[in-house]
């Protein structure tokens, strides 16, 4: 049931959150207060909140390497976790450098990649996903005059030119395992589309579909990362390694953020 609009003081709101088991109650309380335009609106947002709906889709935002990234409903959610991938990635482009962000999902890496290089290092962005509602929303975070964002499925819909000229190529590609899935937690398992969770039986099948063609368009000693979970990243390591990269595992312990990195020779 609603509660009025006039009886939503913060209290009751963190009241209502803390009763379905929000742990970060006083914070979420906040932000939809801070967020909501009318009090209707707060209404609203707190009972989708109660109703299980994300934080980030209630909002309309998520928060991601100092940026608010625009996440509609049925949109995977960027985690804080994948903002080691970025870091990673700012770490190896170069002023002008061709970066490709696959299965960007919001738009979210690709956005905060642009970002952090800023004028002083702009580099040539291009951005892939085969959900249509997340390719609506990259192009949101992602200006038109900053990079372009395609829809289909992997390097299927990336103009071919680029082929042997990427710099950087990154990709969150989904990496939980088929049985895992049932796992998650409710507001990723119910909300989130499975396309942007699931990895099949070992979580890799999207990883190797990303592997199989990579070397074809990176430019020589160009970077390809992908980011992966600790016990997956020695087996992601060696499939990198058999696709003529050479690989290399970084971690981040505090993010809980790990990111396998190949490069491709110089000379194949």
């Amino acid at each position: 049931m609603s509660v009025s609009p006039s009886l939503l003081p913060l209290s009751a709101i963190v009241t209502r959150l803390r009763a379905v088991g929000c742990v970060f109650a006083e914070d979420e309380a906040r932000l939809l207060v801070t967020t909501a335009r009318t009090p209707d609106e707060l209404a609203t947002m707190v009972d989708r909140r109660v109703a299980g709906l994300p934080l980030e889709h209630v909002l309309g935002w998520a928060e991601f390497h100092g940026l608010r990234i625009a996440v509609d409903h049925g949109v995977f959610v960027p985690r804080r976790r994948t903002e080691f991938l970025v870091d990673q990635a700012v770490g190896l482009a170069r002023p002008g450098a061709v970066v490709v962000d696959l299965c960007c999902g919001s738009g979210a890496v690709g956005a905060a990649l642009i970002t952090a290089l800023g004028a002083d290092s702009p580099i040539e962005l291009y951005a892939a996903d085969i959900e249509p509602a997340a390719v609506r929303c990259a192009r949101r975070n992602i200006p038109a005059d900053k990079g372009r964002v395609y829809e289909g499925d992997l390097y299927e819909p990336l103009p071919a030119a680029l082929r042997g000229r990427v710099d950087v190529l990154v990709a969150n590609a989904p990496y939980v395992p088929t049985d895992a899935i049932r796992l998650l937690p409710p507001e990723a398992r119910d909300h989130e589309p499975r396309v942007a969770l699931d990895g099949g039986a070992d979580g890799l099948d999207v990883q190797r579909r990303v592997l199989a063609e990579a070397a074809q368009w990176l430019a020589p000693d160009g970077h390809l990362l992908i980011e992966t979970s600790e016990g997956q990243a020695p087996r992601t390591a060696e499939t990198f390694a058999r696709h003529g990269l050479i690989p290399r595992i970084a971690g981040c312990e505090e993010l809980g953020a790990t990111v396998v990195i190949g490069t491709r020779p110089t000379t194949v």
